[in-house]
């Protein structure tokens, strides 16, 4: 994967993205903190279930607890201890998480509140589903952190293939995709070319463009999850890492 940077963005054009808006407004709970809160909590719960799942937890109870620890995170000021010089919202997640599992879990349980409703839904099915295919040596962190870059990657796939569809390119975009990563011996350009009814030329020009899309949203993807734009590099270098392993 390319991880070609655009590091110069401006500050004020960043500050917009979801994770900064959090952390900007963690001593000051405002709609549009919590709002960019739940959406990276509903992207980014399935990394926490399956670490909870390598930890030995059973699927109802990792349900049950990562709802739970949504709820809470949401409701309560779990914010207040996000660091701002380790702004990384994987990390806070992750050390979050294992917090409550350590102290509050427990009473949670004995003291079941009624008339709480967790803030999105589980599929306990396909949870399990995905869990069963995961890679059964991965320690819990290392786990958490391989799923957390798969699922920007799954982001940026379906960001990419909405903006086909708006397009009307979505039969397009489902025939190139798997070159997104291919190397260049590996495409089959006549091949595509005759299948969608255009030159080799188009489709060179196509791929091309939608490879340096797929970076952007990945990139914008990340810059989401990250509280400053120096931290994007670093984080694409450790995700890209971690799924070579």
């Amino acid at each position: 994967m390319d991880t070609e940077t655009k590091s110069d963005a401006p500050r004020s054009a960043f500050v917009t993205t979801h994770w900064s808006v959090v952390l900007a407004a963690r001593r000051n709970n405002t709609t549009r903190s919590r709002a960019a809160l739940e959406s990276l909590c509903r992207a980014y719960w399935y990394p926490l279930y399956a670490c909870v799942r390598r930890m030995g937890r059973s699927p109802h109870d990792a349900q049950d607890l990562t709802q739970e620890f949504f709820l809470r995170l949401l409701e309560k000021d779990y914010l207040k201890s996000a660091d701002p010089a380790r702004g990384r919202f994987r990390s806070f997640l992750l050390v979050a998480m294992k917090r409550f599992l350590a102290n509050e879990w427990d009473r949670a349980r004995a003291q079941k509140r009624g008339g709480q409703t967790a803030p999105f839904s589980i599929d306990a099915a396909a949870a399990e589903s995905r869990y069963e295919l995961e890679a059964p040596r991965d320690a819990p962190e290392k786990l958490y952190d391989r799923r957390w870059a798969l699922t920007l990657l799954e982001q940026t796939m379906c960001r990419l293939r909405q903006e086909a569809l708006a397009a009307g390119k979505a039969a397009d975009f489902d025939l190139l995709k798997s070159f997104l990563t291919a190397d260049k011996a590996g495409i089959r350009y006549a091949e595509s070319a005759k299948t969608l009814n255009m030159s080799e030329g188009a489709v060179r020009v196509a791929i091309h463009r939608l490879r340096r899309r797929f970076r952007d949203i990945f990139r914008e993807e990340i810059a989401n999850t990250v509280d400053a734009p120096d931290e994007i590099d670093e984080e694409l270098r450790y995700l890209i890492s971690i799924m070579a392993e």
